[in-house]
């Protein structure tokens, strides 16, 4: 267990299902923009923006602060702190208030709440929480993985009586890049089953055992992962990164490093 050095609590004393409770509350709060019409804004970097992902980042920041107002907050929708102040971050969370924001736009249902804690570079606590299927995953560093109240992984390879592979990628961005990682495991495997998924969820359904491996060859950012990644560990998988001109596995997945750019990455 980590001590947080500025805020004097301790990892154990950060109730997991308090966390759940303000990534819940969030999702209440979408949920009511996304069953009615809504403005969508773009920002610099062509990304959409909705009502939704603004109040969603206010009651995450503002509930996490009520509660641990020693542990600093970094998150997609609110000012990026600048390096040289957040290197010296023992421990702090990170927030994607809306993962998916395009299908939240389509209404597909596919997105989800993003909360992490993160131990200097390491994900240590998460909760991820798609408020349309009702899903709840979280996990916490030494206590385990689960989704709604059920241990992860929930499905193994040795429950199953086929050879197949189970790949997940990104319903937006299934790239040329991706397509050949994906025709190469078909060479290697006697069948590939493709599934095509939004937001996060695609990370925690290699965590729950539905999906064998998730190849991610193109641009994510840390918050897009934090949160999911920490489920990941604790169901006792990885997220490598992936070097696709040697096609070799390296060490996993850091953050809060100065570019908060994800390098291309493989999980399972």
């Amino acid at each position: 267990m980590g001590y947080i050095k500025d805020g004097g609590y301790m990892l154990d004393s950060i109730d997991l299902d308090h966390i759940v409770s303000i990534a819940q509350e969030a999702g209440s709060a979408i949920m009511e923009i996304y069953d009615r019409d809504f403005e969508i804004e773009y920002k610099d970097d062509s990304s959409p923006l909705t009502e939704a992902d603004i109040r969603s980042n206010e009651i995450i920041c503002r509930r996490l602060k009520e509660s641990y107002p020693d542990i600093n907050i970094l998150s997609e929708e609110s000012s990026i702190v600048d390096y040289d102040t957040r290197v010296g971050w023992e421990y702090f969370w990170m927030i994607d208030p809306i993962d998916g924001t395009k299908e939240f736009i389509k209404k597909s249902g596919e997105f989800t709440v993003n909360i992490a804690l993160i131990d200097r570079d390491r994900p240590i606590l998460g909760v991820v929480y798609a408020p349309l299927l009702g899903d709840i995953y979280k996990a916490k560093r030494g206590v385990g993985a689960f989704k709604n109240g059920q241990r992860m992984p929930i499905v193994t390879n040795g429950s199953r009586d086929d050879d197949t592979l189970r790949v997940v990628a990104s319903k937006s961005h299934l790239n040329s890049e991706t397509q050949e990682f994906i025709d190469e495991l078909s060479r290697e495997s006697k069948r590939i089953e493709l599934c095509s998924k939004g937001s996060s969820l695609k990370l925690v359904m290699v965590a729950e055992g539905i999906a064998d491996i998730y190849p991610r060859l193109a641009p994510t950012m840390e918050w897009d992962t934090a949160a999911a990644d920490a489920i990941v560990i604790e169901s006792g998988k990885r997220s490598y990164i992936y070097d696709p001109n040697k096609k070799e596995y390296h060490e996993t997945l850091k953050y809060n490093k100065r570019d908060l750019l994800n390098p291309w990455f493989v999980v399972k």
